[in-house]
């Protein structure tokens, strides 16, 4: 019977290491075009491509951004709302690390009547934005009866931004482009 040395033992464990890291990759790459797609930072005052809106299943809107309402904008709420897309609140102000800040209910409230306001709706899907939220937060938007999308969400499904345009497109590697979008799933 042949000895399997130390050296071929390291090997095998490598190479069994590879191909696991290879099917990882594989793995989310595939959840990524076949899962829902996203697309983040949706108000009336930032520029959107249609066709991002169009690719995406699930549509995250600022219920207010720079202070300013998206029920201002009635016929952008029925826009959008005719798209027949599942509509989630994206934050309520959308300032950096929002909810790493202690939050309220009254806080959350003040977005859930704007977006109410214009879609007619309450929202049952939260993301805060740069995905930053602490746990009192988080715990504070579970009794609200919030889905919560994390970190995670961005990893496993396509997220398409709003903002994103100019001179960098938003690409899943940062890919420097001028005047075009990457678009690699």
């Amino acid at each position: 019977m042949k000895k399997i040395t130390q050296k071929k033992k390291l090997f095998i464990l490598l190479f069994i290491l590879f191909l696991t890291g290879i099917l990882f990759l594989i793995n989310i790459f595939l959840f990524r075009i076949f899962l829902q797609k996203q697309i983040d930072d949706l108000h009336p005052i930032i520029p959107c491509d249609s066709v991002y809106l169009e690719k995406s299943d699930l549509i995250m809107a600022i219920p207010i951004y720079k202070n300013i309402s998206i029920a201002n904008y009635p016929g952008w709420c029925q826009e959008i709302k005719g798209m027949n897309k599942t509509i989630g609140m994206h934050g309520v102000y959308h300032t950096f690390n929002e909810f790493e800040e202690e939050r309220d209910e009254g806080y959350v409230e003040r977005g859930i009547v704007e977006f109410e306001k214009c879609f007619g709706f309450k929202p049952i899907i939260f993301e805060a934005p740069q995905w930053e939220l602490s746990k009192e937060n988080e715990i504070l938007l579970n009794k609200m009866g919030f889905k919560i999308k994390k970190k995670t969400n961005a990893l496993l499904h396509k997220v398409y931004h709003c903002s994103d345009e100019g001179e960098y497109g938003y690409s899943l590697f940062g890919v420097k482009i001028t005047n075009k979008r990457v678009d690699l799933f």
